[in-house]
């Protein structure tokens, strides 16, 4: 079993920045690669950013692009996004998922390819 805990959500303008941290407990000696998806209101849940635990290559939704980065820790087993630039439409849920089987060499975007995953955290842009 793995747990993941999220935080680092909230209020902010347009054009603000926001760090997101998802930290990880249990088997995570087992994690392959991990990702962040969102849920806006009335919308499906979606992907964001992913990383490989090792070597650590990182892939991005084309929406966040230049203004999102995902980054791990893992001495402290911590996933972290960095969100700049925001914008309204990033008003969601944002869920950190880990995956603990399967080959380390490549990152994943769908929510299938995740078998946990966090209780989400609120970030909500103003404009």
């Amino acid at each position: 079993q793995v747990q993941l805990i999220e935080s680092g959500g909230g209020l902010v303008q347009a054009g603000g920045s926001l760090r997101l941290s998802c930290a990880a407990s249990g088997r995570t000696f087992s994690t392959s690669a991990m990702g962040w998806f969102r849920r806006a209101p009335g919308k499906e849940r979606e992907f964001v950013a992913a990383i490989t635990w090792t070597p650590g290559i990182t892939g991005y939704a084309d929406s966040v692009k230049g203004r999102f980065t995902i980054s791990g820790d893992n001495v402290k087993n911590t996933v972290y996004l960095q969100m700049s630039d925001l914008k309204p439409e990033d008003t969601a849920v944002y869920y950190c998922a880990a995956r603990t089987y399967g080959s380390a060499n490549s990152y994943y975007t769908k929510e299938g390819h995740y078998n946990y995953w966090g209780q989400g955290t609120q970030v909500t842009v103003s404009s």
